[in-house]
């Protein structure tokens, strides 16, 4: 009788934790990362020297989606090199091919199914690649994918973006094209916004972006580890004036489970000027 009862429980406990359990979730790691551009001026933080233990951060965290930026061509070609598992999305911002820098997207590729991707431009003609929108400095642009989750069936559409770092009219504006685009290329998936935005958490383009109905993960989660900024420039700006400018974004429909921002420095110096920010997120 004991036994008897000791197994009516166990299926008791297993048809509950059957019924809680939402087989149409998904639960995602997504990570931002600006690698700093090859810069022949970086001296021994150089490409050269980063471009193995940056891959490795990336294989031991394993994101399943991944958006990086200031990667020039030839560090899309080492990661993709040595980051065979991932499929690469993106184009150079200069000419829309392979010159200057990309904000490329990455994602699993034994997880997803991709089903539409592109690049726009941040600039008053948003579709012409090479263009220098507004006040900016450099020409800018979004990469973005409707990918497909495979086991679970989920959609949901990614972004994948470096806001200018001088023009302040241009982050301005490019958060609100930002907005429209998304709700134009997204419809009602879930969206994920990756980036560098050049932008404190105080500031216009990032409250706009959060009236705008994207939210940030750091702000959402209810575990945050790490410190609170992500641009050091190599160590070299004292830690109380460090600022977090690196950021992750999602809409309603994902849910933030956790956020930490990555202060790993391996042996033999940097992976870049800025740290990686994760976040566990579930898609609903």
């Amino acid at each position: 009788m004991k036994n008897n009862f000791l197994i009516s429980l166990l299926l008791v406990g297993s048809l509950f934790a059957t019924s809680c359990t939402n087989p149409k979730e998904a639960a995602l790691k997504v990570m931002t990362f600006n690698i700093r551009l090859d810069h022949a001026g970086d001296s021994l933080n150089n490409w050269q020297y980063r471009k193995d233990n940056a891959a490795q951060m990336i294989t031991y965290y394993a994101p399943d989606v991944l958006g990086m930026q200031e990667v020039v061509h030839n560090q899309l070609v080492d990661l993709k090199d040595r980051l065979p598992q991932y499929t690469a999305l993106g184009v150079g911002r200069a000419d829309g091919k392979e010159a200057g820098e990309y904000s490329s997207l990455f994602y699993k590729t034994e997880r997803f199914d991709l089903l539409k991707e592109g690049t726009y431009g941040l600039s008053e003609t948003p579709d012409r690649i090479g263009v220098k929108g507004w006040d900016a400095a450099c020409e800018r642009i979004v990469t973005w994918a409707i990918l497909k989750d495979k086991e679970s069936g989920k959609e949901l559409a990614v972004f994948n973006t470096h806001f200018d770092h001088m023009g302040e009219v241009a982050r301005r504006e490019s958060a609100k094209l930002l907005l429209a685009k998304a709700q134009e290329i997204a419809g009602k998936l879930p969206v994920i916004v990756t980036g560098d935005f050049n932008s404190t958490p105080d500031s216009e383009p990032i409250r706009l972006i959060a009236d705008g109905g994207l939210k940030d993960t750091r702000m959402l989660a209810p575990v945050v580890y790490g410190p609170a900024w992500t641009f050091h420039d190599f160590g070299r700006i004292p830690l109380e004036k460090r600022t977090l400018i690196d950021y992750i974004f999602v809409s309603e429909g994902v849910e933030t489970v956790d956020y930490r921002v990555i202060q790993d420095i391996p042996d033999g110096g940097y992976l870049s000027d800025h740290t990686p920010v994760e976040a566990n997120l579930i898609i609903r």
